[in-house]
């Protein structure tokens, strides 16, 4: 499944199954998380009227989606928002089996593990959606996102790491268009004992 996964841009205007949602995001609950803290949650938007509601706010106005290169994307009959809580982490530290530990302060963590976890989770997330037979694209919230969150009842705490479409691949999106960029080769991605 691993090498199976893509971004697929392009969606066949068809529901997904019932119950696959709740299926793909119980697996997406599996990552793993720092201190077991589990502080990443997920808004499940299904059907076209819950994803247009994602549509109209952050992609505000006719001309901006009308002029957006991939129009098959707005066919995707779900869109999951997965969502990190640094406070979580922060008060899951600060409990006595973690009090040996400095990370109740948010300064000191090396990097910002709610964020990692939550990408851990959004990629169990994108894995699933491959051995479910779907397609799946994860991107960046690039507009809207304080009125979508506020819409959507959100508390203050959980913050977007992006959003993931998720629905039946479209047929031209099953062959690789030529031109496309190719994995890097391990030997540059690689650097075993140095750089």
């Amino acid at each position: 499944m691993v090498r199976r996964r893509r971004m697929v841009r392009d969606y066949e205007d068809r529901p997904l199954p019932a119950g696959a949602l709740d299926r793909l995001l119980a697996d997406a609950g599996r990552g793993p998380s720092a201190g077991f803290t589990q502080g990443s949650a997920f808004i499940a938007l299904e059907g076209r009227e819950q994803t247009e509601m994602f549509w109209s706010h952050t992609f505000a106005g006719d001309e901006a989606r009308a002029a957006f290169t991939h129009q098959g994307l707005f066919r995707a009959p779900a869109i999951v928002i997965p969502l990190a809580c640094k406070e979580a982490y922060l008060a899951r530290y600060a409990l006595p089996d973690k009090a040996a530990t400095p990370l109740d302060d948010e300064a000191v963590w090396p990097v910002p593990y709610w964020d990692v976890d939550a990408g851990f989770a959004t990629m169990l997330l994108l894995l699933s959606v491959v051995d479910a037979g779907l397609g799946a694209l994860f991107f960046g919230i690039f507009g809207g996102e304080a009125q979508l969150l506020s819409t959507l009842g959100v508390p203050p705490a959980y913050l977007p790491i992006g959003a993931v479409a998720i629905g039946y691949p479209a047929e031209a999106e099953r062959s690789p268009a030529s031109g496309r960029r190719r994995r890097r080769p391990l030997e540059e991605l690689v650097h075993k004992g140095h750089w």
